[in-house]
Formats: structure tokens, sequence, C-alpha cells
């Protein structure tokens, strides 16, 4: 019987906890989250058409690039000089970037400020090889364009900027964008993403069974290029 009883009082103890816990639930009368301090990647499928016409351009463009060079070995990675978007074979990718630069301005409501191109480069990534993770400094917006990305060569990593997210890592439950330090994204043939010049990326290594070809760049203000350094070149960018 005693132990009967102890049972029925605690049984009552928690529904009082469980009503305590409602009633102070009820005190509220509306809650928001307040997302401060975004970081953001900006993606855009081409159309069809263009994609085809960029990648002819792009692989013949390349080809003669490299026509004296060897075969890109297993593991090991190639990159263009950074010039590219002064050669012409490059025309319709560079207006594909512009328009897409120009919608990003817009959404930031950036006054109407001409900007340049401060380098456009390719990148050839042999099954095997990665990106380790960098930024690119002294430019305003950077991107990258999938020429070819198969299944296994088809993410990219975009690593959170705060310095102070290693402080803590607790345990979580469920792995979302608001707990994770790092967001990978998908990509495919004919993608174009934009993002900060500051935000760090890399690449995992190629699984795919093909070189993995995408083009990159960097975009700064026309009177900020004039008058700042030139962009720093550390490390393989993606």
């Amino acid at each position: 019987m005693g132990h009967s009883s102890k049972t029925v009082h605690t049984c009552e103890q928690t529904r009082k906890n469980v009503d305590m816990v409602k009633k102070v639930a009820s005190t509220f009368e509306e809650a928001d989250i307040l997302r401060m301090f975004p970081s953001f990647v900006w993606k855009t499928q081409l159309k069809e058409e263009i994609i085809k016409k960029i990648s002819q351009d792009a692989l013949s463009t390349l080809e003669l690039l490299r026509q004296t060079k060897p075969g890109v070995e297993s593991s090991l990675s190639w990159q263009s000089d950074h010039d590219l978007h002064q050669s012409e074979c490059f025309g319709q990718l560079i207006s594909s970037i512009h328009e897409a630069v120009k919608k990003v301005l817009e959404f930031l409501k950036i006054a109407d400020t001409p900007f340049v191109m401060t380098g456009l480069w390719a990148n050839m990534n042999a099954p095997g090889a990665i990106h380790k993770m960098h930024n690119h400094p002294n430019n305003l917006l950077s991107g990258v364009y999938y020429v070819q990305a198969g299944t296994g060569a088809d993410t990219i990593n975009f690593h959170d900027p705060r310095p102070q997210r290693d402080v803590i890592k607790p345990p979580v439950t469920e792995l979302t964008a608001d707990n994770t330090d790092q967001v990978v994204v998908t990509v495919s043939d004919g993608t174009l993403l934009v993002f900060p010049s500051w935000l760090s990326h890399s690449v995992d290594a190629n699984r795919s069974n093909q070189v993995r070809i995408s083009i990159s760049f960097n975009i700064m203000f026309s009177q900020f290029a004039e008058t700042l350094s030139q962009p720093l070149w550390s490390g393989n960018f993606s």
C-alpha cells in the first residue's frame, strides 16, 4: 500500500509540473527568431542552351591551354592563369556572371556602383583531388561556375565565418543550418554560385571517375580595384 501511495503522489506531482509548464508557456503572447548577420550564397542554374555554349567554349579553350601538358594525374589539380576574363572565348560566361552579380548587388541594396572582374580561372581536379579551405582576399564577391561536376564531384562546402564557433560544440539530435559549422551545397553542370569573398569554402575529394572542371571568378568595385592592392592569390582557389 505504501508503494501505491507513493506512486499516486508522484503522478499528482507530475501533473502539477506539467500544468505549471503549460502555465508558464502560456505567458508568451508571441515569439520570434531574429536571424542576424546571415552569410548568403546565391545559386543559379543557367539555361540549357547557355550551358552548352559555355561548355563548348570552355572545353575547347582548356584543350588548347593544356595541349603541351600531360593529363591531370590522380589526386592532383591543375589551375589556369587568372586572366581568362581577357579572352573572348569566355564571353558568354562573363555575361552570365555580370547578370548574376547585378542581381546580387540589388538584393544587398548596394548603390549602383561600377564593378569589374578581377580574375577568372579554370580548375581541373582529377579523381581524389581536393581544394583546402580558403577565401578570396581583396575582392567583394567571388563565385564558381561548374562545367563538369558529376556524381561524387558535385558539392562545395561553406564554413561558418564566426571565429567563436569552436568555443563549444554540444551534441545535437539533428544537424540543421542553425547548429552546423559547415553547409554543403550540391551543384551540377551549369550551376553558378556567387558568395562574399570573405566566406571560407573548400571542396572534398573528387569521388567520381572523371575530372571535375569548374571556372572561378572574383568581382570588385571598379574604383577599389584601381586604388587597392590587387587580389591575393594565396592557395588554390576553387
